[in-house]
């Protein structure tokens, strides 16, 4: 069953059990991707590259991100370019959780599951990620540079812990 087909037969599970609103339950609003460039800021070519790479990743061509302030300890710039974001919606959003939950989490070394300390206030879930050639779009052969992003899960109406654990279990992402 498609992962967004789910969703709605999760939502409505839900719904009913708690005796809610289905529109006041928890559900995924957008994904956020971040990559630092870090040591690579200066190299055009492994910008290129992952650039490339987060598009095929993601489906969609990220945007790039300037520092705010001029930073001596870090050598960088105001304006100089330290990395790039991707945020993902509706139909891109759904697909890309698919592929995570049932392609890429499974190929992670050791992985048990996403931590109780990856939430935040809002109880948004950020997942780290320390190599992109867990994710099958990407040849290992042709990799230029190895580089890792953040993976941010904005969830709406996530007011309630007890809830947004239930949904994040029914959906199918693995919590320790």
């Amino acid at each position: 069953m498609k992962l967004s087909k789910k969703n709605s037969t999760v939502l409505r599970k839900l719904a009913a059990t708690h005796g809610l609103n289905i529109f006041s339950l928890p559900h995924f609003e957008k994904i956020v991707l971040n990559v630092g460039v870090g040591d690579y800021k200066d190299n055009r070519e492994i910008l290129e590259a992952i650039n490339k790479e987060i598009a095929q990743i993601t489906g969609q061509r990220p945007r790039s991100t300037q520092a705010r302030a001029s930073i001596s300890g870090f050598k960088t710039r105001k304006g100089e370019k330290i990395g790039y974001s991707v945020t993902l919606r509706s139909k891109k959003m759904w697909d890309f959780l698919d592929r995570l939950i049932n392609v890429v989490l499974p190929r992670i070394r050791d992985f048990e599951g996403i931590s109780r300390k990856s939430f935040d206030l809002s109880n948004n879930v950020t997942l780290g990620i320390k190599e992109q050639t867990v994710f099958p779009e990407i040849d290992p052969n042709q990799v230029k540079a190895v580089w890792g992003l953040s993976i941010t899960f904005v969830l709406k109406n996530a007011g309630n812990r007890k809830l947004v654990d239930e949904y994040l279990k029914e959906i199918g992402v693995i919590l320790d």
